[in-house]
């Protein structure tokens, strides 16, 4: 041992071997050759290629073989699965698979500098980093791969993941051709791709007394943007839908239990002549006067293009926000750890959900307390209108958060709605321009209202987070168009008829096509609060009280101008990652209506019927990060044996108890009961399951993060950070 006052001697050894070779595996010597789909060729390939795993800063890795495909890019090695593999496990897309669609950018490295890569390369990179759109990162090393291969690998990974294509050279297009004919398994989502699907709807909500299904585009004679079927007030006579191709017509969404109803309109160009702003102004005038007369309620206009940030800001927010999340390695992400908050804040993304929530508060308010009409105006009515009317009936509409519902929802307000898919996701590569992650703010606003109201939605966070992957999986039709009418052209063609019979897509609702009914179980929430019979003697059994502890943070928040590292009581600074407080910092920009505040603050201040209005909580420490969807690929944000599901899993065992012990007493009547394997999710012991299960892998450890020394041994004692008030981090002169 050295004395007190002696120095450690300066390390004086040098390694003259890489990294990759201390941790050398062979090269797997049996051939692996990728699992193809119907219609998927193999493109190009490249051996004895090293797949890095990057979670602790090492370069330990495995070898494999690279490939691509006109579906894929793949990494195939010899090793088997294990008890490591994941238990929500995709049927389609492996845990070393990437989608074409679900490459965001690459990168090469040239000695140890990072360089985007596009277009022709004149030199090829040593090493490859692949990022990807659901926030994985593959690290790729080329240094052992003959040159030839690394060139056909390289380029033809570019070729088909960056460069623009035309729309039927989609896998989609292929699969459908080649893949056999099977029922399209949509269970009970309504399609509304039929005029009794609209008619239906019409009479669920009792709006058919004041509203109509019209059929004046049927052939898309009056406009390609609208669908076949719609509906419009009935007093708009078909003339006036014809005059400006659908524009300037309010279209009905939804209508409430009062009678008011939700409708949105396309606007008119704001740049025109003067002769033409006054007609269409006197067409608009008559429209609003028309429908502001009885039976109909009063009408409220609302300009999403002014009250709502744009599609520019809303993209621009998201891509600093996922920044966050794409981290090449351990040290990486504990380097941003001490400035966490303030990076976040930056971004705005939360920031962008809270507007979007309270734009949907409104809206209820108008509709349920003032029995308002509301007539929501957007440019094309095909973006933002989407978001707030899909919130507005989540929030309003007990059957839009059963999993038919808000899929029957989604392909409404979406996919027939015409929301362009196919541009705001940049499936084609066309235009960075048009690409904005509209329906990804869907989903983080409905993630809020999950979590905060668990009880009252009969499908998980983990149904959103795969839906939200279901985006980049071109072999569903539901994502990959702009409009019903391009998706209607597009398999009218000829050379699209298959020999086994018609042309035909799959739906992503038919979610046997991914999981199997095992990994479906995470689907669906065990404990969803089913509506309650209609006997008036069991109404007031039937209700939920409000537990607020499960979804506030473990001590209550408060608005605080500090930044840095604060106290909560837990055993585990990672805690404050995983988004228990983590919109602490995020305040409110703009204060609330007296009117607003009294109908918010009235609601929270009640007793909530799971399947009556809710209102999301939108203060700043209410709006949190969807920790499952962005942190489930780094290691160190994951708590093992802890988290919700470590709650999760015991409730699930004691219902597994309850539902065995009730299978034992039929069957002592002889009543012969079958189980349901998609109501209760076996799952493993929960003291080794991820926090950010099913889609973590289990036994993934963590090495002490590659902090500087005196900063680790400031967070070494856990005990008395707990204890400790919180620090203040000046970031101001922080340039990095």
């Amino acid at each position: 041992m050295l004395g007190s006052g002696a120095r450690a001697a300066k390390p004086s050894f040098v390694s003259y071997i890489s990294p990759e070779e201390v941790h050398i595996k062979e090269p797997i010597e049996k051939e692996v050759n990728p699992h193809l789909l119907p219609g998927e060729l193999l493109l190009c390939e490249a051996s004895t290629v090293y797949k890095y795993i990057q979670e602790d800063g090492s370069n330990r890795g495995t070898y494999g073989k690279l490939v691509c495909t006109n579906f894929k890019i793949a990494f195939l090695d010899d090793s088997a699965s294990d008890d490591n593999e994941p238990q929500l496990k995709n049927k389609i897309v492996g845990e070393n698979d990437i989608t074409l669609q679900c490459v965001d950018q690459i990168y090469g490295v040239y000695d140890e500098k990072k360089k985007l890569l596009t277009g022709q390369l004149r030199k090829y990179p040593e090493k490859l980093i692949i990022y990807c759109k659901d926030l994985r990162v593959f690290h790729f090393c080329l240094r052992y791969t003959k040159e030839e291969e690394v060139k056909r690998i390289v380029s033809g990974i570019l070729h088909h993941s960056q460069t623009p294509k035309l729309l039927k050279r989609l896998f989609l297009f292929s699969y459908a051709s080649a893949a056999p004919k099977t029922t399209d398994g949509r269970n009970q989502t309504v399609m509304f791709d039929t005029l009794e699907d609209w008619r239906d709807e019409l009479e669920r909500t009792k709006g058919n007394v004041k509203y109509k299904v019209v059929t004046t585009n049927e052939g898309y004679g009056v406009s390609e943007k609208l669908p076949l079927y719609f509906v419009v007030p009935i007093c708009v006579s078909e003339e006036s839908i014809l005059k400006y191709e659908g524009r300037g017509i309010p279209i009905w969404c939804w209508s409430c239990h009062n009678g008011a109803a939700l409708l949105k309109m396309s606007a008119f160009p704001k740049e025109q002549d003067d002769i033409a702003s006054q007609t269409q102004k006197a067409f608009l005038d008559g429209i609003y006067k028309t429908i502001s007369k009885p039976p109909y309620e009063l009408l409220k206009m609302d300009d999403l293009s002014s009250s709502l940030p744009s599609l520019q800001d809303i993209q621009t927010a998201y891509t600093k926000f996922k920044q966050l999340f794409l981290i090449d390695n351990s040290t990486d992400f504990w380097a941003t750890d001490v400035k966490w908050f303030s990076l976040l804040e930056s971004t705005n993304w939360l920031e962008i959900i809270r507007r979007v929530l309270k734009k949907a508060i409104e809206v209820a308010e108008c509709l349920e307390r003032q029995q308002t009409n509301v007539l929501l105006i957007e440019e094309s009515a095909t973006d933002l209108c989407c978001v707030i009317s899909s919130l507005v009936q989540v929030m309003m509409d007990s059957y839009s958060r059963t999993k038919s519902g808000f899929q029957s929802l989604i392909q409404k307000e979406w996919v027939i709605g015409g929301h362009g898919f196919l541009d705001r996701c940049n499936h084609l590569h066309k235009s960075d321009k048009e690409e904005a992650p509209v329906f990804l703010l869907l989903l983080n606003c409905v993630w809020q209202l999950v979590q905060q109201y668990p009880p009252a939605f009969e499908f998980t966070e983990t149904y959103l987070t795969v839906l939200s992957d279901s985006l980049y999986v071109p072999i569903f039709s539901t994502f990959f168009f702009n409009s019903q009418h391009q998706k209607d052209t597009s398999t009218s063609g000829e050379s699209l008829k298959t020999q086994s019979g018609p042309f035909r897509f799959l739906t992503v609702w038919d979610w046997s096509v991914q999981f199997d009914p095992k990994a479906q179980a995470f689907l669906n929430n065990p404990f969803y609060a089913e509506k309650p019979k209609p006997d008036r003697s069991q109404r007031k059994t039937a209700r939920f009280k409000h537990q607020r502890q499960l979804s506030l943070p473990l001590t209550q928040a408060k608005t605080s101008m500090k930044r840095g590292f604060f106290r909560e009581e837990t055993d585990h600074l990672i805690k404050n990652i995983l988004g228990k407080t983590i919109g602490k910092f995020i305040n409110s920009s703009d204060e609330l209506p007296n009117s607003f505040r009294e109908f918010y603050d009235s609601w929270h201040s009640k007793p909530v019927d799971y399947h009556g209005l809710l209102l999301p909580r939108i203060d700043g420490p209410e709006i949190k990060v969807w920790a499952q969807r962005y942190l489930r690929w780094i290691p160190e944000a994951q708590l093992h044996g802890g988290g919700t599901i470590a709650t999760t899993a015991k409730i699930l065992d004691l219902m597994e108890e309850v539902r065995s012990l009730q299978e034992k007493m039929d069957e002592e009547r002889s009543q012969a009961v079958s189980g349901d394997v998609h109501s209760v999710p076996m799952l493993r012991n929960s003291a080794r399951l991820s926090s950010l299960f099913p889609f973590a892998l289990l036994q993934r450890q963590s090495i002490k993060p590659a902090l500087p020394t005196s900063t680790w041994k400031d967070l070494e004692d856990e005990d008395d950070l707990v204890k400790r008030d919180d620090e203040f981090v000046d970031l101001s002169s922080d340039t990095s």
